[in-house]
């Protein structure tokens, strides 16, 4: 890659590949020559609107073809791209839009229905009319390498989010590096949200590199609509969080089958989820990645292939191109071998910091004293311990961050919104494993009277932070425990009971008992009543995804993952099942 910037290499590629396609979705295509055109014409847009270089441009748009072309055409006016969760609570993203000085928006027709941010201006790019009449030749707007490309916010400990700057050298040091040569990313899969890094893998490294962009429908995926996607646009990479790796591999391995490689990360791995995968698809690699927002996603990996037989805990990796890692103690010093210390990471993809918070970059981003001057690196909260046969494993975190579904949160974060609610005295939030090796959140709530509402609470707390936050059950406590030292004693918590219950009902036909069953297993609990709500047991949308693929095996019917979530409970689900197959039969 030769240009110095995003913009500048893929106009380098449009040159090679013009009738090439770029991106899928669905039915339509656009070849690079096209998307090249309507990202042209987007920037047009958005200079004539005063965008300038380096400005945050807002998006907030369902996954499709324009979301491609509107990410690009940002970039090309010379503007960074600021992307919007449509899982956000409208408050979280107006706190967003109004700390970025309230720029420009740029969102779709299925997004407004949804309700948008107020800012100062807004452009439709589905249906906006000024767009078609733009020139479709290229801006020609400067860029340098150092120029920021976007800015991702991810949890932070304040209560509010933090958004982290990338470069474009950043991102276009990612996309050069040699793991992506062999083909094995000719194809790539957009599943993740926009908003959340890996979108950086899915768009630019095929892009930048020749390959495709094959787009997943809007929403979250489940196991049969992604072994569809994957083989209908014959994907060849794909990257799936550790969670819903693991999913896949319990409950349908040949999914990935055609997949050349699958990119898994951003928790623990589970040895035996990748033995599975392997031997369901043993020409397949497995490559298990480790990163961070703030350092362009991914600093190394850990290629896997069959046989893997190997059960102890899948180690960090090796070093990716132009990336450099340290083991130190809390005074900057390399630790020995067999010692535990804090990951370090230097070199290639450290961003420039997090968006207007200097004093939260000085605390990440510290001095490299093993580099050159004025080097930085970034502390990763991670503990590792590297071994003598030269591997380096996970251990655990320094401070109170937390990975749920693959999402990094701030347990500060989560517990400064809960405490701005009234009548709350004190509140701990923490994380707990249940049976099946999923990741829950518990709050624990101290309230000033005995009458509180902890429904209320919930109401709350989902009105100002993404779903994944909101701790999955509450404890009304008398006080939090603590140490001698006056923190927060998390093991003398009370742990909470997720053995289910009655729900007021019992099963009455051979269908409801199968689904009581199916529940219970897929939460790893006793019992559950027909009543009972999927959710207030501690279910989460990868259980969720989970118990779909069961209910398809054993039923033989085909849910989608929005349908559960609209009927959570087996009363819901069976009248709901009732309702289509009576639908079903009359249209046949």
């Amino acid at each position: 890659m030769v240009s110095d910037s995003i913009q500048g290499t893929f106009a380098e590629q449009v040159e090679r590949t013009p009738d090439r396609v770029a991106v899928s979705f669905g039915d339509r295509t656009l070849t690079y020559r096209e998307l090249d055109k309507r990202a042209n014409q987007l920037a047009h847009r958005l200079l004539a609107l005063g965008v300038r270089q380096e400005a945050p441009v807002a998006v907030l748009m369902d996954r499709s073809i324009e979301l491609v072309v509107a990410l690009l055409g940002v970039l090309k006016a010379g503007a960074c791209y600021l992307p919007l969760h449509s899982a956000y609570p409208l408050e979280r993203m107006q706190w967003i839009i109004n700390d970025a000085d309230r720029p420009v928006l740029l969102a779709d027709t299925a997004t407004t229905d949804r309700g948008l941010p107020e800012t100062d201006d807004l452009v439709l790019v589905d249906t906006d009319a000024e767009l078609a009449a733009q020139p479709v030749t290229d801006p020609a707007v400067p860029a340098h390498p150092l120029q920021l490309a976007y800015v991702i916010h991810t949890s932070g400990s304040t209560g509010h989010p933090k958004g982290v700057a990338v470069a474009h050298s950043d991102a276009l040091g990612l996309a050069s590096d040699r793991i992506w040569d062999g083909g094995g990313h000719e194809r790539v899969l957009m599943v993740a949200p926009y908003a959340f890094n890996v979108s950086t893998y899915e768009f630019w490294v095929p892009l930048l590199r020749g390959g495709r962009i094959v787009v997943a429908p809007p929403g979250d995926p489940d196991v049969a609509t992604l072994q569809l996607l994957i083989s209908e646009n014959e994907v060849t990479g794909v990257h799936l969080t550790a969670g819903l790796f693991r999913v896949i591999a319990e409950e349908a391995p040949e999914v990935l089958g055609g997949v050349r490689e699958v990119l898994t990360g951003g928790d623990v791995i589970a040895p035996g989820a990748v033995r599975r995968v392997l031997r369901a698809n043993p020409d397949i690699v497995v490559r298990c990645m480790y990163g961070a927002t703030e350092l362009t996603l991914f600093s190394t990996h850990e290629p896997m292939t069959a046989p893997h037989v190997e059960d102890r805990a899948i180690p960090v990796g090796r070093e990716m191109d132009g990336v450099r890692t340290y083991i130190l103690d809390e005074r900057l010093r390399p630790v020995d071998i067999g010692e535990i210390g804090e990951l370090y990471v230097a070199g290639r993809g450290l961003a420039r910091g997090y968006y207007g918070r200097p004093d939260l970059t000085a605390e990440r981003f510290v001095a490299n004293p093993f580099g050159k001057s004025g080097e930085r690196m970034y502390r990763t909260g991670d503990l590792v311990r590297a071994t003598s046969d030269g591997r380096v494993d996970f251990v655990g975190r320094v401070n109170d961050q937390v990975k749920i579904n693959g999402f990094r949160a701030e347990l500060g974060e989560i517990e400064a919104v809960l405490a701005s609610h009234p009548g709350l005295a004190h509140v701990a939030v923490v994380t707990t494993a249940t049976a099946t090796g999923d990741n829950l959140l518990v709050g624990y709530v101290v309230p000033e009277t005995d009458e509180f509402d902890v429904e209320a609470l919930r109401a709350y707390a989902a009105q100002a932070l993404p779903d994944y936050m909101v701790p999955n059950t509450f404890l009304v406590v008398d006080a939090l425990p603590l140490t001698p030292n006056g923190k927060l004693d998390r093991e003398s918590l009370p742990k909470p009971d997720f053995k289910g219950g009655s729900g007021g009902g019992r099963p009455s036909t051979e269908r409801q008992e199968l689904l009581c069953s199916l529940f219970a297993t897929v939460l790893g609990i006793e019992q559950v009543g027909i009543n009972d709500s999927f959710f207030d047991l501690g279910g989460q949308s990868l259980q969720g995804m989970r118990l779909i693929s069961r209910v398809r095996a054993a039923l033989g019917v085909d849910l989608t993952i929005t349908e559960f979530f609209d009927a959570p409970t087996i009363g819901e689900l069976d009248a709901h099942l009732e309702k289509r197959a009576a639908t079903e039969g009359k249209a046949g």
